[in-house]
């Protein structure tokens, strides 16, 4: 089981502390500069108003000391009204920096989103959806409190230091030496814990991550599960992992707290020392009461900032992790870009060519190798081939899900490469062999491709594919709700209203991967009917293994050992002696006879 934990944690963990990723989120508050401001001014004027608060506090205690009576009410009167300011500056500031913050992060999650979609395919080749999960939810939110109030808070507790500093100077220079004497050994303390804290948020981090990963993909899986039997060794995986996460935050949280204890211990030091040469000092009329009491009352509130910074110190360790995973997606640049100044794709006519294409998912192994071949446009080519032979490497290539390593993949005569990718795609439709249904209704999801598509459009394309009937049999029609993956629909309902949907698209080059092998053979031969109507004026490529599907194309391509092997129609490959395409079709006719 250990195994399997350290399977999923396969993260880096120590790297330094990056200044340039600090700022790049601060860049996210720049557009909100205006209410940043406003919210530094009404936290320093309550700033102000809290020191003003407790200086009147200690002439009101002079005077009554005194038996001086005269001023005391105004003294009151005034400490009323500071405080009542104060209280309206800082509900004000919450309002407006956490308005600030809430939008800065909505932008960094837009970003972060933005870009996750505009991968290309390897990259979510070696990333579970889980892990990509945790960085657009998890990671953005942990850096919630920074840019709410945090950063803000910082400015103003600097603000109050200095204004702290400088009364306690002006009322007593001696005291106030004597309190800050204990700061060296506070700053030595809080460096010697900075780079363990933040190991250890570092670590808490990875191993969220890994739980998060573990339970998308066990919920995903969840059917295999059940068939296997594996609920009892998955509940055990996953209260291995969970522990993880529990120890790792309590590791991380127990440093963390650490801080608040040291300021609280050198606090008191600070204060008792300040109580016993203050009470030194009034003995000797060196000290009037007043100001003992305004240097202890200050002394305390001098506390509370290093505090706040200590926290937001902590906050920042605790941060830089989730900062880390973020622009570490941010920073992976896709592998399928446009060139600079690329053009958009001409309105595509059909024409397909492979010239010779080279091509491997890694450098170690290759999958293509100077595949050559040209489609003329309006043609149906089918590719045939065992598993693993690089049929669907082919259409990826196509619709440039992948670059080729070697040579160049032309549509109309134009480089794949040399255009825009959008533009590129939109002229094309694209149906896998794993049919993904959206959340939403029937009507939104063959509308998917196309969303200025009417209803007669949609429904004429889901009646051309015969999934009509069986839409009309819900109890909403188009309006059905359906799960995400459509798991209340069948295998073959699902594929017909991805048939649907990639046919609403009006294609100019048509690519069916797998397309029909879930669907039954009343429904296959119903489909095939449609195709000849479907597939006229488009260019198609069509992979699948059922020769019915595939036995009508203008052109067979037996994909090989990383090239095309055979090529012509049904009746030229069946007659090679000895071809695969022709054991093929043998096989598969005995397969039929020995079934009948």
């Amino acid at each position: 089981m250990a195994t399997v934990i350290r399977q999923l944690d396969d993260e880096v963990v120590e790297r330094p502390f990056n200044k340039s990723q600090f700022l790049r989120v601060l860049a996210y508050l720049k557009p909100y500069k205006r209410n940043i401001i406003l919210t530094v001014i009404l936290m320093a004027i309550g700033t102000v108003c809290g020191l003003g608060n407790t200086y009147l506090m200690s002439r009101a205690v002079g005077q009554l000391s005194q038996d001086n009576y005269k001023n005391v009410p105004w003294l009151l009167g005034g400490m009323v009204v500071l405080a009542l300011t104060g209280m309206i500056c800082i509900r004000q500031r919450i309002r407006w920096m956490d308005s600030a913050g809430r939008k800065g992060i909505s932008q960094l999650r837009e970003d972060l989103f933005k870009h996750i979609q505009g991968m290309s395919f390897s990259f979510f080749d070696t990333r579970s959806a889980g892990k990509l999960l945790v960085r657009v939810i998890n990671d953005v939110n942990s850096l919630n409190d920074l840019f709410s109030n945090g950063i803000i808070n910082v400015i103003v507790e600097c603000l109050t230091l200095v204004l702290l500093l400088v009364i306690m100077l002006v009322v007593d220079l001696r005291l106030t030496l004597i309190a800050l004497c204990i700061l060296p050994f506070l700053a030595f303390a809080i460096f010697k814990l900075k780079r363990v804290i933040r190991h250890r948020w570092q670590v808490q981090s990875i191993k969220n991550s890994t739980l998060n990963g573990y339970l998308h993909e066990t919920l995903s899986g969840m059917r295999v599960t059940q068939e296997f039997v594996r609920e009892d060794e998955n509940s055990d995986t996953f209260k291995n992992v969970s522990k993880d996460v529990r120890k790792s935050w309590m590791r991380a949280v127990g440093v963390g707290s650490a801080f608040f204890p040291i300021i609280e211990i050198a606090g008191s030091i600070g204060t008792v020392l300040v109580y016993i040469f203050g009470v030194k000092f009034m003995r000797a009329d060196a000290l009037s009461l007043a100001n003992l009491l305004l240097i202890l009352w200050y002394l305390g509130k001098f506390w509370e900032p290093l505090n706040i910074l200590s926290d937001f110190y902590n906050s920042i360790l605790t941060a830089a992790a989730s900062m880390e995973r973020i622009f570490e997606i941010m920073d992976t640049p896709s592998e399928i870009q446009d060139k600079p100044g690329a053009p958009d794709m001409k309105p595509i006519q059909g024409r397909v060519t492979f010239d010779h294409v080279t091509f491997g998912y890694n450098k170690e192994k290759t999958v293509l190798k100077d595949v050559c071949f040209d489609v003329r446009p309006g043609q149906t080519i089918a590719l045939v081939g065992p598993t693993g032979a690089g049929k669907s490497t082919v259409v990826n290539l196509i619709s440039r899900f992948y670059d080729v390593t070697d040579g160049a993949v032309r549509i109309d005569g134009q480089d794949v490469r040399d255009v825009k990718l959008l533009s590129l795609r939109k002229q094309m439709s694209v149906m896998m062999q794993d049919s993904f249904i959206f959340s939403g209704t029937i009507m939104e999801n063959i509308r998917y491709g196309r969303l200025d598509a009417t209803d007669e459009e949609v429904i004429a394309a889901a009646k051309t594919v015969f999934a009509h009937d069986f839409i009309m049999q819900m109890e909403k029609g188009y309006e059905t709700q359906v799960n995400e993956r459509g798991s209340t629909l069948s295998s073959g309902q699902r594929q017909l209203i991805s048939f649907a949907r990639a046919l609403l698209n009006d294609p100019k080059i048509l690519i069916l991967d797998e397309a029909t092998s879930s669907i039954d053979t009343h429904t296959e031969m119903l489909i095939q009917k449609a195709l000849d109507v479907l597939l006229k004026g488009r260019t198609s490529f069509v992979i699948a293994h059922r020769l019915s599907t595939i036995r009508n194309a203008d052109c067979i391509m037996v994909v090989r050992d990383g090239n095309i092997s055979e090529r012509g129609t049904h009746e030229e490959l069946i007659r090679i002696p000895g071809g695969h395409y022709r054991s093929l079709c043998e096989a598969q006719y005995r397969f039929m006879t020995a079934d009948d």
